[in-house]
């Protein structure tokens, strides 16, 4: 998965738990009543969450290191996650470490669950969960059915080749097989379909085939064996590999710069308005505050974090209701 996307030990986050409420396992089932800010939780989404107690968060349980299942953790005996949800302590990681922060600002308990990386960018979520910080990069094609948060990361993309390859240049990869997420930023632009808002992208691959992995590792790992001639997926992603003995390099610099950020459903049903805004405040507060440049450099000994916080959302120009 990836920009789409991106990937320790989880910095520790300290929640603040709010009154009692009752468990609640889908986000349609709360009873109409307004909160303190007076919203009305049958109807706008923030104050849905802030009745309910819990922020509801999408993950992917095997991205390391932005999201990982802590091995041989058990859920939290008090909680107000349902039963299907994992609990704060049991995930950990660069986008898990986002989500529990904007929980905590958000004065609710954060809750996971692992759709499937394609049910996440379909949108149509069902209310089966609030938000996601999954290495999610923007484009234009996404924006017609997720909403998006101010970014929280921001990290270039580049081809990865075999060491031993002649590849020099990212114009020799025309015509090769190359490889990289499906649904993803990397298989946008080796098809040349690749719009990002804010970015002029070139195009300097023509002609190639494409190969789709739902798992970057699997495919970095077919370039190693020989069996693809490169694979486009995130710096972190091909500098991990590298650093777990794959014979890789990359080459070329970087195509573009994938801008991750938190996604909303845009067909909820509900108002978005004041959830997205109360996030945006929230990512922007992380971003000058240096938490999620520290989580950053702690997960990737890298900065993925301060370029993200530049970034004016205002100019996606969502209509968001």
């Amino acid at each position: 998965m990836h920009p789409r996307r991106r990937r320790g030990l989880a910095i520790a986050i300290v929640l603040l738990v709010i009154p009692a409420v009752p468990v609640a396992g889908m986000a349609t089932s709360r009873p109409a009543r307004a909160t303190a800010g007076g919203g009305d939780p049958s109807a706008d989404k923030l104050a849905q969450i802030l009745a309910r107690g819990t922020l509801i968060l999408s993950t992917d349980p095997a991205y390391a290191p932005q999201s990982y299942r802590v091995k041989g953790v058990a859920r939290l005996a008090k909680t107000k996650c349902a039963a299907n949800q994992l609990t704060g302590n049991q995930m950990a990681g660069y986008d898990v470490d986002t989500s529990k922060l904007v929980a905590q600002a958000l004065g609710v308990e954060p809750c996971f669950v692992t759709p499937t990386w394609s049910e996440q960018i379909s949108g149509h979520w069902g209310d089966r969960w609030d938000i996601g910080f999954v290495s999610m990069g923007i484009t234009r094609e996404r924006m017609t059915r997720l909403y998006f948060t101010q970014p929280y990361s921001a990290e270039a993309e580049r081809f990865f080749v075999r060491t031993s390859s002649s590849v020099e240049s990212v114009q020799q990869l025309s015509g090769k097989r190359l490889g990289g997420c499906t649904g993803c930023f990397a298989q946008n632009y080796i098809q040349r379909n690749l719009d990002l808002p804010g970015q002029k992208v070139k195009f300097l691959v023509d002609h190639a085939k494409f190969v789709g992995y739902d798992v970057e590792r699997n495919g970095l790992a077919d370039v190693a064996r020989g069996k693809l001639d490169a694979f486009l997926c995130g710096v972190a992603v091909g500098g991990k590999a590298i650093a777990e003995g794959l014979p890789l390099r990359p080459v070329g610099g970087d195509q573009y710069v994938a801008y991750l950020s938190g996604a909303v459903d845009r067909s909820s049903g509900l108002s978005d308005t004041a959830f997205i805004a109360r996030v945006n405040t929230i990512v922007l507060r992380l971003h000058a505050q240096g938490a999620l440049r520290r989580a950053s450099l702690k997960y990737f000994h890298t900065d993925f974090a301060t370029r993200a916080g530049h970034f004016d959302v205002s100019r996606l120009a969502q209509q968001v209701s």
